[in-house]
């Protein structure tokens, strides 16, 4: 039986993957990610580390870096030594298999398309909210100053267009004129574009600059707890796009540093219920439908649209959208 089918069984029994002990020299690897997993990796990380030390008796460190999604795959093909990557967007991950980093099958590596959790673009709002923002439509108004991180820079600004995007296609039956439109008044309503998810919120939350800030749902419950529910309040939208978080071992890194082993281990065990349970801790929806059905009155139901089926997929949508000139740049060039 092949590696990655031996991973997928022992997921699918709940067994932990871990390395076996001829690698246990190695001692420390790096997780890049996304800006706003700071917290979340840092609880894998340290309960990682506890079962791999009970496990092999030996210690592992597991280190961290994060920034704008975009910016950080740029980075790895720079030279950060990525042991593993935890991003929030397909597009990001496919960069660097496009360049040699990543093994070209990486999403059948794993389970659901090698995303261990999802969440979805949703909203902050003013305590009360006065303006009464409940939904997309409502971010073109002339009186709504909208929040969110540049598309061009971060996978939270690109979900963030993608998600107001696919609501406008349906609302406008597919008029391609009135979706350009929509958006343009949207981005015209965006004070300043910051670089990533988590100085979007600063600006937010703690300049005091907009009226909604658009994050992954993920985030709605960490802020109203950090800013308070006399400054800030989530609102989770009827509709909105399915955001994956795909992960990969950076296969260029690993089989320089001999550390292909833990590696693998680290991101079998996001999958595991463990894992999954502080996932779901810090605001994300997974799989697990026993982990789901003990959380179910922590996610509002939602509509979701997705990439595959309202945009022909990510390399559809790379070369229609992201690319330049394309569908973004339209979008921006009326700024």
């Amino acid at each position: 039986m092949a590696q990655g089918s031996l991973r997928t069984l022992a997921l699918a029994i709940g067994v932990a993957t871990f390395a076996p002990a001829a690698h246990a020299e190695v001692d420390t690897i790096l997780n890049v990610s996304y800006d706003i997993g700071r917290e979340l990796y840092a609880a894998i990380d340290e309960q990682f580390s506890a079962d791999w030390q009970a496990e092999h008796g030996a210690p592992l460190q597991v280190d961290q870096s994060h920034a704008g999604s975009s910016k950080q795959a740029r980075a790895v093909v720079e030279g950060l030594q990525a042991d593993v990557v935890t991003f929030n967007q397909v597009t990001d991950v496919q960069f660097l298999a496009d360049n040699g980093f990543v093994a070209a099958d990486w999403a059948e590596r794993l389970p659901n398309n090698a995303s261990p959790y999802y969440s979805l673009p949703a909203f902050v709002v003013r305590a009360g909210n006065p303006k009464g923002i409940d939904d997309w439509d409502d971010l073109a108004r002339d009186d709504v100053q909208v929040v969110f991180p540049n598309p061009k820079t971060s996978g939270n600004g690109r979900y963030t267009y993608l998600a107001a995007r696919a609501w406008a296609g349906e609302a406008f039956g597919g008029d391609e004129a009135k979706v350009t439109e929509y958006l343009q008044k949207v981005f015209a309503n965006v004070p300043v574009f910051d670089t990533g998810g988590r100085a979007a919120t600063t600006t937010f939350a703690e300049r005091g600059i907009g009226d909604v800030l658009i994050t992954f749902e993920a985030e709605l419950a960490a802020i109203a707890r950090q800013y308070g529910a006399d400054k800030v309040q989530p609102v989770v939208p009827p509709t909105s796009l399915l955001a994956e978080f795909p992960v990969a071992v950076v296969d260029k890194v690993v089989d320089a540093r001999g550390s292909r082993d833990v590696a693998e281990a680290y991101l079998d065990y996001l999958y595991q219920p463990k894992a999954q349970e502080i996932i779901v801790g810090f605001g994300n929806r997974v799989n697990d439908e026993a982990v789901m059905a003990a959380h179910a009155d922590q996610f509002p139901p939602v509509r979701l649209f997705s990439v595959d089926e309202t945009f022909g997929g990510w390399a559809k949508v790379g070369e229609e959208h992201f690319a330049e000139g394309g569908k973004l740049d339209e979008v921006f060039v009326a700024q």
